[in-house]
């Protein structure tokens, strides 16, 4: 069992991945940006609220569960990190239920993807068949429909679903295409180049501070010391 000191590292290693995650997610929504523009529709804009609304009504596309006010989140189908590669445009963006929106991470977070291409398909490919004993995604979709033959059916349902949705914006999706196969590649180069600077500026910083620290009048002269208040 960890002790509880033990979140206070994995804190400290998290730190330059969260800053490094950071500048991939600012470059994924400025291409979102610009794809929005030449395809001439915005997430942001009432005609895509509109159709998301009257698509999926008022409930989650992966459980089909009711939205409740304050249960309610944005959704990316692919999620928008460096190894999915989603972008905040029409067709990859709709809403769901928060239960599902978080479950669904574990699939978007994955380097490689076994039951599907893309990271909304295959977080609706657990059924049960193909993964190993104690998934977790697999044991979620076994508490949300307790049938298997009910929870088969609701999952290739949910898939199909949701594939029509997302085939009304073949135009934004053709219009990053060309890119699917490279971004992974590019932002994977980003998050490593961000971490390395994040980590030579660091050094020298503490470097920088260490030195101050010996020559300043009245600091200890133990290097690393701060001053005291």
């Amino acid at each position: 069992m960890k002790d509880a000191s033990s979140k206070l590292r994995t804190a400290t290693r998290r730190a330059k991945s969260d800053v490094a995650n950071k500048l991939v997610s600012m470059f994924l929504h400025e291409l979102s940006r610009k794809v929005s523009k030449e395809f001439g529709m915005t997430v942001e804009s009432e005609e895509y609220s509109q159709r998301v609304r009257q698509f999926f009504g008022n409930r989650c596309p992966y459980c089909s569960e009711e939205l409740s006010a304050d249960g309610a989140v944005v959704e990316h189908l692919n999620g928008m990190n460096r190894y999915r590669a989603g972008l905040h445009i029409p067709g990859n963006v709709l809403v769901a239920c928060r239960r599902c929106n978080s479950e669904k991470r574990r699939d978007d977070a994955a380097k490689t993807l076994s039951l599907a291409r893309t990271g909304w398909e295959s977080f609706l490919s657990h059924d049960g068949s193909r993964c190993v004993a104690g998934c977790r995604t697999c044991g979620y979709w076994r508490r949300v429909w307790v049938d298997k033959d009910e929870r088969g059916r609701k999952l290739l349902e949910n898939l199909g679903y949701i594939r029509q949705f997302h085939a009304q914006f073949s135009g934004s999706v053709a219009a990053v295409s060309d890119l699917e196969n490279r971004l992974p590649s590019l932002l994977t180069r980003l998050y490593t180049d961000c971490q390395d600077f994040a980590e030579r500026e660091i050094r020298a910083l503490l470097g920088s501070v260490e030195a101050f620290n010996r020559a300043g009048p009245g600091y200890e002269t133990r290097a690393g010391q701060l001053p005291r208040a």
